[in-house]
């Protein structure tokens, strides 16, 4: 489920640029340690995993559970927005906001049939489901959604979800912190695709230089001037 084309538009003009051009003219500017991270980082990264947002009212567990995801390897990000007003957050994303690729809807409708198109199997994180979240194969392309705050996910997405898991909790509370739920979620996860795989990492060799030239692009905010100084004098 890898989103990323090829060919990298430059928002600043219309020419259109190769991971090549990048790691020709941008990516050795980078410091040596810089580069290595980006390296680093490209090669652990897992877009068969999307996390899925639906309807969520505060914008600060949005940027909770966006920098667990990155923190963790999971670089395909959704989020449904039906609410008109967010409550503004308090919390910030730490950059991760930069580094994952984030696709928005207006609709829960538009995203399963996005889902079910793209054979991606919705797994929903539900109150009332008996399957505990560890009973769960995530070695195959899944989306693992997250519900509002106040009333969990839609009942549309209930109705759509080819899973649906609760995380256990053998104290007296009743649920979890969206964030937290998350954290919980997304490591869960992390841990079933190392033993099933090896490795949480998805991505192809052709894909890791697709992202080293996107990262590098991000790092250097002359990236573009620079690639169209270059590239314009050949």
């Amino acid at each position: 489920m890898f989103p990323l084309k090829r060919e990298i538009q430059l928002h600043q003009s219309n020419m259109q640029v190769t991971p090549e051009d990048v790691m020709t003219h941008v990516f050795p500017l980078l410091t040596e340690e810089r580069q290595k991270k980006i390296e680093r980082v490209a090669e652990e990264r897992c877009f068969n995993i999307s996390v899925v947002l639906e309807s969520i009212y505060d914008r600060g567990n949005i940027s909770a559970v966006m920098r667990t995801a990155e923190g963790l390897g999971f670089s395909n990000f959704h989020v449904i927005e039906t609410f008109e007003k967010f409550k503004e957050a308090n919390r910030v994303t730490q950059g991760a906001d930069k580094w994952v690729e984030v696709k928005k809807w207006k609709a829960t409708d538009d995203f399963i049939k996005y889902a079910k198109d793209n054979k991606i199997r919705i797994c929903v994180t539900s109150l009332e489901a008996s399957k505990p979240i560890h009973e769960i194969d995530f070695s195959s392309p899944l989306a693992l959604v997250l519900g509002n705050e106040k009333d969990g996910v839609s009942q549309q997405m209930l109705e759509a979800a080819d899973e649906r898991v609760i995380i256990p909790m053998p104290g007296f509370v009743q649920s979890f912190n969206i964030s937290v739920a998350g954290a919980l979620c997304l490591y869960q996860i992390y841990q079933d695709r190392l033993r099933r795989l090896g490795q949480v990492a998805d991505v192809t060799p052709e894909q890791i230089e697709i992202l080293k030239a996107s990262y590098a692009m991000r790092t250097m905010d002359s990236a573009e001037s620079i690639l169209k100084a270059k590239l314009l004098k050949q």
